[in-house]
Parts: structure tokens; sequence; C-alpha cells
């Protein structure tokens, strides 16, 4: 064969192969052209009124996610009607209502950052941190998003003391403290069934120093003097037994601690010195 031959054949394949590129460019474009056709076909422009009012009865109805995918509509159709950002909070809500939290924290999130001072701005706040409260974990589990929440509540309450979602949020941060608390005393508790008395009392220190307002510290002042005794700091043990009999006198806890103390021939009494007694002085 020549290099002639050999050339054109090699010309004839290259056509050969543009040619082929160009059919299937031309088959692939007209398929996205009909895709789009019937995409616009589906699309439906209506007056604003009309979507925000339909996303609304879809709301008030239970289907969310008609609701949430109409007042994206309403932004979509009409970005600059002051209906669309009405239908950016209610999008955030009809998101909060079908339990869908990461989209509800984005949606109020971007709402706060191009509304800043719009009148219902409280209550977006309010939505994302609401979003991360009914996350919460159980005791056992990791407490990041109980982290997330305590942030996000006292952020509500911070910024808006006066408002009904400021009242509630002061509310959801004793419960989440009392969470937070919790997963301390449930490791403090593990650390002490193993022996590990030292970690054990850490951990029932932070409750005390941290989460002195939750429901846990007179447990946790139980547990330190049980640990302070299985340690042989029976001086110790004494004084966060008074404390607790001081602070908790009807307590159960106290009751135990009691025993504990008279099992060991010993009563519960202060010390000025003691960690505890500073503690609890500047408290109580």
């Amino acid at each position: 064969m020549s290099l002639h031959m050999c050339v054109s054949l090699s010309v004839l394949k290259t056509k050969r192969y543009r040619a082929l590129c160009v059919v299937t460019i031309l088959i692939f474009g007209f398929q996205l052209l009909a895709g789009c056709a019937v995409d616009n076909a589906d699309y439906v422009e209506k007056p604003v009124e009309t979507l925000y009012n339909e996303a609304l009865d879809a709301l008030l109805d239970g289907r969310y996610s008609d609701a949430f995918r109409g007042f994206e509509e309403v932004e979509r159709q009409h970005p600059y009607s002051p209906w669309a950002t009405k239908a950016q909070l209610m999008a955030a809500y009809s998101y909060y209502v079908s339990n869908k939290y990461d989209e509800t924290i984005l949606a109020a999130t971007r709402f706060i950052q191009l509304h800043p001072g719009h009148p219902d701005i409280a209550y977006a706040f309010y939505l994302r941190a609401i979003s991360d409260y009914e996350r919460i974990a159980d005791v056992g589990r990791d407490q990041a998003v109980t982290e997330n929440a305590l942030r996000s509540l006292r952020e509500v309450s911070r910024r808006f003391p006066k408002t009904d979602y400021a009242r509630d949020a002061r509310l959801k941060i004793d419960l989440a403290l009392d969470h937070l608390a919790g997963k301390e005393m449930n490791i403090g508790r593990y650390y002490l069934s193993r022996g590990h008395f030292g970690a054990a009392i850490n951990r029932f220190r932070r409750v005390i120093d941290e989460y002195q307002t939750t429901t846990h510290v007179p447990e946790a002042l139980h547990r330190i003097t049980e640990a302070y005794l299985s340690l042989g700091i029976v001086e110790e043990a004494r004084v966060t037994a008074s404390v607790l009999g001081h602070n908790f006198p009807g307590s159960r806890w106290y009751s135990d601690s009691y025993v504990l103390l008279t099992g060991k021939d010993a009563d519960p009494s202060e010390a000025d010195k003691s960690w505890m007694s500073r503690t609890f002085g500047e408290i109580f």
C-alpha cells in the first residue's frame, strides 16, 4: 500500500470519526432540548398570591413536601416580591414540621443573612435553635447536637429577651443543661463502677461546677462522697456529705450518703478549706 493510500485512508477514518461525533452531538443535543422542552412545559407561571396561597393550603393540609416546594416556587417566580420574603420563612417552617432539620437550619440561616432587620427575624433564630434542640440524642450518645442547641437557644435568649421565643428558649436551655449534666453523670458512674475513683470525682465535680442548676447535683454530691470513702479520704467525704445535707436536706441522696458515713463511724461536717465548701459558698 502506498503512502498516498495510507494517508487517504487515515483522512477518511478521521472524517468518518468526525461525522460520527457530529451526529452524536446532534442526537444528544436534541435530547437535551427535548428534555428542556418537557421541563418548560411543566413550568406554569402564576400570580404570586396564587402560588403563596397554594403553598399555604398544602401546609395546612399536612402536605409538607408540597408546601416547602410551593413556597420556594414563590421566590423562584417572583424573587423581588414582598411575598418572596414571607415564603422564605414559611419554607423553613415547612421543613421544620416535616422533621427536615438540616434543611430548616439552612433555610432559616439564609433568611437571617438576607433579612437581618426583618420583623420576624426572632422567629428565624428560634426555628434554627429548635431544630437542633429536637435532635438532642439520649445521654449515652455524643452530645455535639446538644451543645449546638445550647448555643442557639442562648443566642435567642440574648438577642430577643422580651419575646415569647426567648422565654421558651430559657426553659429549653435548662433542659439542655440537664441533658449535658446527665452525660457527665453517666461517665462518672461508669468510672466509679470500674474503680477509677479519681476520674469519677472529676466528672462529678464538673456537674457541680458547670451544671449546678440541674437536677443531677444532689446525686453528684453523693457519688463524690462515695468515691472519697472508697479512696479512704474520709474528711473530704464528710465535708461533701455536709454540703449535700445543707443544700438538699430532703434528698434521698443525702440519706444514702449519711448511711455510708455512719458505716465508717463518721458524721457529715463542714470545713472552710475544702473545695466543696468554697464552691457551694459561691453558688448558693
